[in-house]
C-alpha cells in the first residue's frame, strides 16, 4: 500500500483482537508518531503502553477516578472496567506542555495529535486495526495522576491497537468541493 492510499482510505476500527503486535510493528508505529510536525523541535509528546493484565488495572483506574462511581449503575461500572479490554494494546498519547515564547499550548497539543494521526495511518498501512478514543477518561485529572502525568501534561487520547476481526465499514467518499474554497470567498 502506498502512502496516498493509506492516507485516503484509512478507517478507524473499534473491534480489535489479538494476536499482539510484534515488537517490529510497535517500533514502526512509534517511529511514525515521532515524525509529527513539531514547532521549535520541542518534542512535547510521550506515550505509555498498556497491555495484558495492565488493562484491567487501567479499567479499575477509569472506574475509581469517576466522581461518585459507587453510585453508578452496575452496567455503567462494568462498562468503565471493560473499556481497556477492547484491544490488546492501548497507547496513551500524552502532551507535555511547556511555556515557550513562540509555541503556544495549542501548537504543542496539535503536535501530539499529529503524532497520533501518524500512528493511525501507519497502523492502517501495516494492516493493524486502530481507533483514537477520548471522552471523559481522557480529560479526567484523577486518571492523569493515576497514570503518572505531571501537572503540565495532558492526555491527548487513547489509541486502541490490535488485529481487525470484522470487515470495517466503508467510509463514504467526500466531495472535496464541499470542504475547500478559494479565498477571497465570493458572496452569492
Amino acid at each position: 500500500m502506498n502512502a496516498i492510499q493509506a492516507l485516503s482510505k484509512r478507517v478507524s476500527v473499534a473491534q480489535l483482537t489479538g494476536p499482539d503486535l510484534t515488537p517490529d510493528e510497535e517500533e514502526k508505529l512509534f517511529l511514525a508518531a515521532l515524525r509529527a510536525p513539531d514547532h521549535a523541535w520541542m518534542r512535547p509528546s510521550r506515550y505509555l503502553t498498556v497491555r495484558g493484565d495492565e488493562r484491567q488495572q487501567l479499567g479499575r483506574l477509569f472506574l475509581e477516578s469517576t466522581d461518585n462511581w459507587q453510585t453508578l449503575a452496575e452496567d455503567k461500572q462494568t462498562k468503565l472496567l471493560n473499556m481497556p479490554m477492547r484491544a490488546p494494546l492501548i497507547v496513551v498519547a500524552i502532551c507535555t506542555v511547556t511555556d515557550h515564547p513562540k509555541v503556544p499550548r495549542e501548537e504543542q497539543l496539535l503536535s501530539t495529535g499529529a503524532g497520533v494521526q501518524n500512528m493511525l495511518n501507519a497502523a492502517y498501512a501495516l494492516d493493524i486495526g486502530a481507533i483514537w478514543r477520548t471522552g471523559d477518561v481522557a480529560y479526567n485529572r484523577k486518571i492523569a495522576a493515576g497514570l503518572g502525568l505531571k501537572d503540565n501534561e495532558e492526555i491527548v487520547g487513547f489509541v486502541y491497537l490490535g488485529r481487525v476481526n470484522t470487515t470495517p465499514k466503508p467510509v463514504p467518499e467526500l466531495a472535496i468541493s464541499d470542504f475547500v474554497q478559494s479565498w477571497p470567498i465570493k458572496s452569492s
